[in-house]
């Protein structure tokens, strides 16, 4: 838990300390903010999405009546139709944003600082694979879950045990290709090299520490859920409760606010992606360090006990001439 709380410590500083920056960030960023929050109130348009997953779902076999397969099925839809509709937004505004962010942290380098078009088509690219990622993710969950029930159908096991289980495995799956995919976005950003490569080299980094990311991640997604229940509660309720046509400009002022906050927590969270990468790369540095030390340590035992051994032979060898 120490270093998950001095990432977050240094991620806060460096926003207080570069507050001037981050905020014209957070700017750049408050279009996503906006119509993130926006289409989370968009949900009736997502009925067409979740009859054909319904349909989708009773064709491959899943169970009807499983409240595990109907939360799962309005979840998926809602955020099929939520990333859909951001998907604009995701591609230009957010990746700019964060284009910046990783900027920030590029500007102490002895070469010249890539540009933030440089860093922005590096991220673009590994952007695209991350939504390929997090598609083949949720096919494996599927896939997964499709076995486990038809292997566990005649077993009799209560739906609330299967629908916890179930749960546990898809939020684990997920959980560990998102945060994988995070740190692939920072990295391609840092080393210029997008694509599925920083996917790889993402998976080879965070080894050993999956759950420094994991519990980094939990905080800025229940803050993120949190401003989205309060965009929610003032602003969309208080508009269906006034029964207006077009909202006041005091609902659009309280809305482009919590879109601004919306828009800092994902600058907190860019800026903690890019500690959390720094300490991964440190590590990985350390360690790739170490094993050439026991490589060369090897190496020299290797040649000391070969040499060694040609001197015994060659003694060997005197010896029985000597006898001669």
């Amino acid at each position: 838990m120490e270093p998950t709380i001095k990432i977050v410590r240094k991620s806060i500083h460096t926003f207080l300390h570069h507050y001037n920056y981050f905020t014209t960030a957070a700017i750049l960023a408050l279009p996503f903010s906006v119509s993130i929050l926006i289409s989370s109130t968009l949900l009736p348009h997502s009925l067409t999405v979740h009859s054909r997953l319904r349909s989708l779902f009773n064709d491959a076999g899943f169970p009807p009546q499983s409240e595990f397969f109907s939360i799962l099925n309005l979840k998926l839809s809602q955020t099929i139709t939520s990333s859909i509709l951001v998907l604009p937004f995701t591609l230009s505004f957010l990746l700019i944003a964060k284009a910046s962010v990783i900027q920030s942290f590029n500007t102490h380098r002895k070469p010249p600082p890539p540009s933030i078009a440089g860093i922005f088509s590096s991220i673009l690219l590994t952007q695209i694979w991350n939504t390929l990622v997090m598609v083949s993710a949720n096919a494996t969950c599927f896939w997964v879950l499709f076995i486990a029930f038809n292997c566990l159908e005649n077993l009799r096991i209560p739906s609330l045990f299967f629908t916890v289980a179930g749960g546990i495995v898809y939020s684990i799956i997920i959980a560990n290709a998102l945060i994988v995919c995070n740190l692939a976005l920072i990295l391609s950003g840092m080393e210029l090299s997008g694509g599925f490569i920083s996917i790889l080299k993402a998976c080879v980094m965070i080894r050993g520490r999956t759950s420094i990311a994991l519990s980094l991640a939990l905080p800025i997604n229940m803050a993120l859920a949190g401003i989205e229940a309060l965009f929610q509660f003032r602003v969309v309720k208080a508009y269906s409760d006034s029964g207006m046509n077009r909202p006041s400009s005091s609902m659009v002022l309280e809305g482009l606010f919590i879109g601004y906050l919306y828009s800092i927590l994902i600058i907190i969270d860019a800026i903690s992606g890019c500690v959390f990468f720094r300490s991964c790369k440190i590590a990985y540095d350390e360690n790739i360090i170490d094993q050439e030390a026991g490589r060369i340590e090897e190496d020299e035992r290797g040649d000391f006990a070969s040499a060694g051994n040609e001197f015994i032979i060659l003694k060997c060898g005197l010896d029985s001439c000597s006898q001669y």
